[in-house]
């Protein structure tokens, strides 16, 4: 639960519950999907009066217009990224179904967790689409689709082109999109480790079972043994068992760990836009150039470079004193205008750096913290299991002194 501050209101947000569906599709196809009720309740009221708990039920795809409608309008911005849809670098006992219970309540943990990072945001908190998503069952996506943010968004095509072409990419921006490639390889590769080490453990907890059971066989031949090993057999049976819950916990930081695998290409989606606006500068500059020099060719009457207007005058004769006086005009209207769309389209990228590299450096730090924090609760979770098992054999070990 946290606060989230829109306008000068605060509320408190939970994504309490997932409930399975069956409805019909835009292609009025049956189909079966999750829809998980989100909470809001306010924390500013009157002493005395009773706090009122206003709730909605959104799905999967909702979120994901919601995040869609944050990237295109804060470009700028590190936009949170949403759970998984499907379940990836898992090991082999845990479900790849995206209709598995479990799989269903990490999501729904992680779609909180969505909001709530969305809601502690100092300008992302303040959109009054994120607000309505929180509180406006109703004609929400109508509301977000009347926005036209959709015909905003940078098509994929311009922005692989806009990589390719640019000639002065910022460094910084370059850094850091090769530093989110870097970041994305190796969690990607700590997730698969995990999931190995996951699937031994899992193994060798489950093999210690067998300790039971033939500790329990062997008790049944033994009179004087026969306690000791009948208690210690229990106990590791109560190993054997405990490695699920475990592994359970393991998936939750798991999760926390693919939070930033996934913020990897919130990094990227920065980066891009930025060779974007980079690239129409550039054009734009080109453009203003091109048009200068054919104002000079004409004022001096010099051609410097090879074009179709010279070609046409070597074949038809030159302009007359009037023709070349109008273009000129026409020429220097067009100058003036580039001129004015170059200076606005320099100061909207100073802008978008400026705006954009305080974001990063409020990610970095959020970033920093949050898988130092990950990274120590999961040793001390193994430290803890090891413990367990310490004190597993240290019971057998006292079952057997009183044999």
């Amino acid at each position: 639960m946290t606060e989230n501050n829109f306008g000068l209101k605060k509320i408190e947000i939970s994504v309490s519950e997932a409930e399975k569906r069956t409805g019909r599709n835009a292609m009025n196809m049956q189909e079966t999907y999750t829809a998980y009720l989100i909470e809001t309740r306010s924390v500013e009221h009157t002493d005395g009066q009773s706090v009122l708990t206003d709730s909605l039920w959104r799905r999967y795809s909702e979120f994901e217009l919601l995040r869609n409608y944050l990237l295109v309008y804060y470009p700028h911005i590190v936009v949170p990224p949403l759970p998984e849809k499907r379940a990836e670098f898992v090991w082999h006992k845990l479900s790849a179904d995206n209709m598995d219970p479990d799989f269903v309540e990490r999501r729904r943990i992680g779609l909180e967790n969505f909001l709530l990072r969305v809601a502690s945001h100092p300008i992302l908190c303040r959109d009054k689409i994120f607000y309505l998503f929180l509180t406006q069952e109703g004609n929400w996506k109508e509301t977000v689709n009347e926005t036209g943010f959709q015909l905003k968004a940078d098509s994929r095509l311009k922005a692989l082109n806009a990589t390719f072409r640019v000639k002065n990419p910022d460094k910084r921006f370059t850094e850091l999109k090769h530093y989110s490639d870097e970041l994305q390889s190796v969690i990607s590769h700590l997730l698969r480790v995990r999931a190995r080490v996951a699937d031994r453990l899992y193994g060798v907890y489950k093999v210690h079972g067998n300790y039971g059971r033939v500790f329990s066989e062997w008790s049944a031949i033994e009179k004087e043994m026969g306690d000791g090993l009948q208690s210690a057999g229990h106990h590791m049976d109560v190993y054997a068992s405990s490695i699920d819950d475990i592994l359970e916990d393991e998936e939750h930081y798991a999760d926390q760990l693919k939070e930033y695998l996934f913020y990897a290409e919130a990094l990227r989606a920065v980066c891009r836009k930025h060779e974007l606006m980079q690239y129409d500068l550039e054009m734009a500059a080109q453009d203003l150039a091109s048009k200068k020099q054919q104002c000079e060719e004409l004022a001096t009457g010099t051609v410097r470079t090879f074009s179709l207007k010279g070609m046409t005058t070597k074949l038809f004769g030159q302009e007359t004193p009037e023709q070349r006086e109008a273009r000129i005009k026409v020429l220097e209207e067009q100058i003036n205008e580039g001129e004015q769309q170059l200076k606005s389209k320099n100061l909207e990228g100073r802008e978008f750096v400026k705006n954009a590299w305080a974001d990063i450096e409020r990610f970095k730090e959020q970033k920093n913290h949050d898988l130092k924090e990950a990274l120590i609760s999961y040793a001390v979770m193994q430290i803890s299991m090891c413990k367990k098992g310490i004190q597993v054999w240290t019971n057998a070990k006292e079952c057997f002194s009183k044999m």
